[in-house]
């Protein structure tokens, strides 16, 4: 009997728009913020080391996507250019990773919807980040057309509040730019925070993998996946840079990486310092259309990789079933269990963190994948996938005392793939 297959619906500007739908969201609204807490001023160049990285692995996740289309992105790649325990090691960093960026979606969501309100953070918070990932799992398990759609809705209007804000921000930024930046740029410089606050924005531009782990529902994805890789990036990094340069400009890194303390909710406070009519509202509103908008792709790439490891029997095999409409339901409903689990820690710093070092891990992996590639297979140079590798590995053990539970995850995801190895074994005997 044949295997279900996964629709080829995607093209370039669909496929684009998911990669901007899950890097235009978490990442510019909420970890800005964290860097700026982290890092003070110094998070613009961090921002922009970040994305050079980004662009690096980027390159690295397009050529491996175009040589081998499937669901499952480095899981996949592992398999293939690796080993079986290198593979399902990114796997299973993907889950842990993207699970907790997932959380810190849902957590911003609510973040802004109760400042929006002004309802009381601490008792809402996990109550509305809840829901929100109830009613993204329903519109993902309706199928990647419709998922599709409703992401391009969620982009639109999340890249037209981002840049409304730019645009009347601007006087402030130029008046509080000397103040804000250029003498905070004297301030004192810690490479140690500045180099966590890095490995912090990396994470915010990686959505593009979601392009990647999607594979097997984009048309021609030998040329669709590297254009839209790189479009996603270029555009993602820009939009950074001028909200980064807004917020600091307008409030002061440290005024600015409060606000993401107290509330998850920073930017809504540089909208409000504006004292523009309109431009708080349409900012909250913008917000929370990016935070669902990440949840969705999220939801979306994770529930691909964990019906890529049921396939292979690295994860029980209930979990690669695909409905009729093409959905694949268990893997979707288990992931959203996973994020729910982490939205009840309901503290953004600690899920950010915890996705940090995994993701970094993940891509160490992937580069390590595009290195193997045949000089005759490759799309791109070779140097890029060692300098990704390599920055990888160098900025995963900056992220706080996290690198150490990831770590030991590592080992546990490791005896999980051997019980349920087992597992399928004795059943088939």
């Amino acid at each position: 009997m044949q295997e279900k297959q996964l629709r080829r619906e995607i093209g370039v500007f669909g496929a684009t728009m998911m990669g901007l739908g899950s890097i235009v969201g978490t990442g510019v609204f909420v970890s800005i913020g964290l860097g700026a807490q982290t890092t003070g001023v110094s998070v613009l160049l961090a921002i922009f080391l970040a994305s050079l990285v980004a662009i690096c692995n980027g390159l690295s996740s397009a050529q491996l996507a175009a040589n081998h289309p499937v669901s499952g992105g480095t899981y996949e790649y592992g398999y293939r250019w690796l080993s079986p325990n290198l593979g399902f090691v990114a796997g299973w960093m993907f889950l842990c990773a993207k699970s907790a960026s997932a959380a810190t979606a849902a957590l911003g969501f609510a973040g802004y919807l109760t400042t929006m309100l002004d309802l009381p953070v601490e008792t809402w918070k996990i109550p509305l980040a809840t829901g929100v990932l109830v009613v993204v799992t329903v519109v993902v398990l309706m199928g990647i057309s419709r998922a599709n759609w409703a992401n391009i809705v969620i982009v639109t209007v999340t890249l037209i509040s981002l840049l409304t804000l730019v645009v009347a921000g601007l006087p402030s930024t130029v008046r509080g730019f000397e103040a804000n930046v250029l003498n905070a740029v004297r301030a004192e410089f810690s490479w140690a925070r500045f180099l966590q606050a890095t490995a912090l924005m990396f994470v915010a531009y990686t959505g593009y993998g979601r392009i990647a782990t999607l594979g097997e529902e984009v048309r021609d994805p030998r040329h669709t996946i590297p254009k839209a890789v790189i479009v996603t990036l270029l555009a993602s990094m820009l939009l950074y840079l001028l909200v980064a340069v807004t917020a600091v400009g307008t409030l002061g890194a440290e005024e600015f990486g409060a606000a993401t303390q107290q509330r998850m909710a920073p930017l809504e406070e540089v909208a409000a310092a504006l004292s523009v009519p309109g431009v708080a509202t349409l900012l909250s509103i913008g917000a929370m259309t990016a935070m669902a908008g990440v949840l969705l792709n999220l939801l979306l790439g994770l529930s691909r990789v964990l019906l890529a490891m049921g396939r292979r029997r690295d994860m029980p095999v209930g979990v690669a079933v695909i409905s009729g409409q093409g959905v694949p339901v268990v893997a979707t409903l288990v992931v959203a269990g996973i994020v729910a689990a982490f939205v009840l820690t309901g503290s953004v710093k600690t899920t950010w963190s915890f996705s940090a070092f995994t993701v970094l891990v993940y891509y160490a992996l992937t580069n390590a994948c595009a290195i193997r590639i045949a000089p005759a297979e490759r799309l791109f140079p070779i140097w890029p996938a060692y300098v990704g590798l390599a920055a990888c590995l160098f900025l995963a053990f900056w992220v706080e005392p996290i690198w150490s539970i990831g770590l030991g995850l590592i080992a546990i995801g490791l005896l999980l793939r051997l019980d349920v190895s087992r597992w399928t074994n004795d059943k088939a005997k």
